[in-house]
This record gives structure tokens, C-alpha cells and sequence, in this order.
């Protein structure tokens, strides 16, 4: 085959499978076991754009015929944290619940992502030793269990994961060894007919994250941030491996959206409701947020879905 062709016919393939919805138990007629919203990067702030954002999306979200039953919150509540005073973060915070408490009725579970940690990017002594500092007040604001967590709805495991770490002002997307003894100890215990899904704020795999964010190298090498995609992702991938039940994880941070299938696992990035952090779409992607079935027989279907700001 000519070259060219060759090379035009993989991409369009690429594009086509892309493009193409996995494949799942949604394919049939079969009724979903449950409903749950992914919203994630809703960065709040003050302002009328994405004060009325969130708002919207909220209502949006509540208002869904057929409805959730709840809604997972990817993470990146709040504008920022990480270089902000314990004043600017309170604002945010106290945004963030009063908008909450009067758009939202249904039930929410809270991944923590690296702009709700406090701190990580301030020098003062004194921020460092409050006890606030990096996820203690995310935690306390979400009201979470930790800053890692599991919970069942029927017959699935929803395993929430913790995945942004303080790195030399900086951050970096990893599990810590702390977190990994209990996600290997929270698999085992898992019966072999629940299936899991596993939440984290920055995606484990992603195949946007890695072509599509960053830039190409000057010798066109493609640089994958350490802040953009798990580095353990190889690590974890080989744990999935010895357990067969595991059939989706959900992520957001990186503002774009995508669907990969490896080694029978689905991942989904499923866009942020700030979009361009209120400056409208982002790379092409506009303001969203993601509505999942979840079926009996471990199949999952995504669908993305837009609200008008």
C-alpha cells in the first residue's frame, strides 16, 4: 500500500474509534443498574461567570430526566488553593457550599484534586504547620471519610483515589505507599462478582493527556507532564491485571475528554464544567460534565453532556 494512503487510513481509523462509543451492556436494551454524574474542574471563584456557571450546571445536573441517583465529584472544586491566602481559600470555600447547598439536592462524593490543596505552592512557615495545610481542609470542607475512600451501590465498588501530590512547589500524579497498601488490601477484599470503578482527580490513562495537551518536542518527541498523567500509571495497570472485576475508572484534570480502552478496562476523561477555566471551550471541548450507566452485568456507557451558561 502506498505510504500515504497508509498513513491517512490510520488516522482516519484512529478518529473513527475515537469517536465511537465503547462497548457495554448499554448497547442492548437493557436497564441500568444506576445513574451517577461525573462533574469535575469546577474551579469557583467570585464572579458572575462562573458563579452563574456553577449554578447552572448544578441545576442542570438535578434537573436530568431520567434522573442520577449521584454525582461524583472529579475534583479542582475551587479556583485554586495551592498559591492562595487562608482568606482567598476560605472565600472560595464558603462559594463553593452556599452554591452547593442551594442548586444541589442529590447525593455527591468528592475525589480531591491539586488546586483544593492548601499551600503547596506558598514559602511562609506558619502555613505549612496549620492544620489545614495541604488535603486536611478539602477533606473537611467535602466532608469525606479520608482523603481515600471506597463505597458500593448495588453490585459495584466505587474506589476513590487521592492523586495529586505536593512536588517541589509543584505537583505530581501518583498513589503514595501509604494509599497503595490499602488500594491493594481494598481489591482483595473485593468479591470476584462485584465489579469496581475507581475515581481519581488526574487520569491514570488518557490518551489526550499525552498527544493532545502538551505541545511536540522541538525533535518531536511527546513530553507527558509529570502533573498531567498518573506516573505510576504502568504500576497500577499490572495490579488491574490480577483483578479481573475492574471495569472503569473516571477522572478529570486535564479539561478535555476522551475514552480508552486497555487490557479490558475502560478510562474515561470526562472534561471540566469550567470549560477554558470560564473562558469558554477548551482545545474545542465546551463546558460539560458526564452522565454514566451503570449496568448489572459490569457494563458502562458515557454520555457527555453540555449546559448552557
Amino acid at each position: 500500500m502506498d505510504r500515504r494512503k497508509f498513513l491517512q487510513q490510520s488516522s482516519l481509523s484512529a478518529a473513527a474509534v475515537a469517536a465511537l462509543p465503547l462497548a457495554s451492556a448499554a448497547e442492548t436494551k437493557a436497564k441500568p443498574s444506576f445513574r451517577v454524574a461525573f462533574i469535575s474542574d469546577v474551579h469557583i471563584k467570585p464572579g458572575a461567570v462562573p458563579e452563574n456557571g456553577m449554578q447552572q450546571a448544578f441545576k442542570h445536573v438535578n434537573a436530568l430526566r431520567p434522573s442520577v441517583d449521584f454525582i461524583i465529584n472529579g475534583g479542582d472544586a475551587i479556583m485554586d488553593a495551592m498559591k492562595a491566602t487562608k482568606a482567598k481559600v476560605q472565600e472560595q470555600w464558603d462559594l463553593w457550599q452556599k452554591i452547593l447547598t442551594a442548586e444541589n439536592k442529590l447525593p455527591i462524593y468528592h475525589c480531591i484534586g491539586n488546586h483544593d490543596a492548601w499551600g503547596w505552592q506558598m514559602t511562609e512557615a506558619d502555613i505549612k504547620n496549620d492544620p489545614l495545610y495541604n488535603k486536611a481542609w478539602a477533606v473537611q470542607q467535602h466532608q469525606m471519610p479520608g482523603r481515600y475512600y471506597s463505597f458500593i451501590k448495588n453490585n459495584w465498588k466505587f474506589i476513590v483515589l487521592d492523586s495529586a501530590h505536593e512536588n517541589n512547589g509543584g505537583y505530581i500524579a501518583k498513589i503514595d505507599d501509604e494509599q497503595w497498601q490499602w488500594l491493594e488490601k481494598e481489591l482483595k477484599a473485593t468479591p470476584a462478582d462485584m465489579h469496581i470503578c475507581i475515581a481519581s482527580h488526574i487520569p491514570i490513562v488518557s490518551y489526550v493527556s499525552g498527544f493532545f495537551y502538551d505541545k511536540t518536542e522541538d525533535n518531536g518527541d511527546r513530553k507527558i507532564s509529570r502533573a498531567l498523567l498518573h506516573t505510576d500509571s504502568f504500576k497500577l495497570t499490572e495490579l488491574f491485571r490480577s483483578h479481573t472485576n475492574i471495569r472503569c475508572c473516571l477522572s478529570g484534570h486535564i479539561h478535555l475528554q476522551d475514552m480508552v480502552e486497555y487490557r479490558g478496562v475502560h478510562y474515561y476523561c470526562n472534561g471540566a464544567i469550567s470549560g477554558n477555566w470560564w473562558g469558554g471551550a477548551f482545545k474545542g471541548f465546551a463546558p460539560a460534565y458526564a452522565v454514566f450507566d451503570f449496568f448489572k452485568d459490569g457494563g458502562v456507557s458515557r454520555k457527555m453532556v453540555e449546559y448552557a451558561l
